[in-house]
């Protein structure tokens, strides 16, 4: 990798960002992409203490699902540290994850909507919930991203004009293009070169170790927390390889 990137951001917000890296090689954008999906430490719901449930579902059921709510998850929680979540929902009614009461006010359902399970009348379910810290590479249940991937950077030179009688052709791609220094996102044209260019021949070329990210966290973590964790725990795992090495 090189000595010096460059970040910049095309979009983002709290649950999502598309944005690009130079300066890295294909490995390291690779490693990256793998940290935040397997390496970020989130919440998630590990073992229950079930005090009544008469719906239809078995309680490993209602533990399955309760485990793939995302959690909200502060940054000073450590290994091996628990938050306790309560439900109690009786019937006619649905159980939502915003019926979760939790005993930190920071670890909260990042979804309220999700549902959990229909409850008929006379059916109720009430229990307790430890959300342990755990890592995507352990369970899928804690993976903070939820879509993350990125495509090389690539760059659009006019070349000329079409010829008279040359049919225009659509020419689609997709991602974000740079054009003198500009970076345009592709579903500003509808991905179709001959939209953003007609009449004219183009080149494409990918520019070297440049890569833009698309990320969309689960809502457990802001997307840039998810993006530094991982870069983090990239550099943690080096620093333990330099140790070990020097031994």
């Amino acid at each position: 990798m090189s000595e010096e990137y460059e970040v910049t951001f095309i979009d983002r917000d709290d649950r999502s960002a598309r944005f690009l890296v130079r300066g890295v090689t294909p490995a390291f954008a690779n490693g990256i992409r793998r940290a935040m999906l397997a390496d970020v430490e989130t919440l998630s719901i590990d073992t229950l203490r079930v005090i009544e449930n008469s719906s239809v579902m078995f309680d490993e059921q209602i533990a399955l699902r309760l485990g793939l709510v995302p959690l909200t998850t502060p940054d000073d929680y450590e290994p091996g540290d628990t938050v306790t979540l309560a439900i109690d929902v009786e019937g006619p009614a649905t159980a939502y994850s915003g019926d979760l009461v939790s005993s930190d006010e920071q670890v909260q359902p990042a979804e309220e909507n999700v549902p959990i399970i229909e409850l008929k009348e006379g059916q109720r379910l009430e229990l307790e919930a430890d959300a342990v810290l755990g890592r995507g590479k352990d369970h899928a249940k804690h993976q903070g991203g939820v879509a993350v991937g990125y495509r090389h950077l690539q760059r659009v030179e006019v070349v000329g004009e079409k010829g008279e009688f040359e049919d225009e052709e659509p020419e689609i791609i997709r991602g974000v293009i740079e054009e003198d220094g500009e970076l345009v996102p592709t579903e500003e044209f509808d991905n179709d070169l001959s939209q953003r260019y007609p009449g004219k021949e183009v080149e494409i070329e990918e520019v070297p170790n440049a890569f833009v990210f698309s990320v969309e966290s689960d809502g457990s973590l802001p997307v840039d927390e998810l993006v530094l964790a991982a870069v983090e725990s990239i550099e943690a795992r080096a620093e333990e390889l330099e140790e070990a090495v020097q031994l």
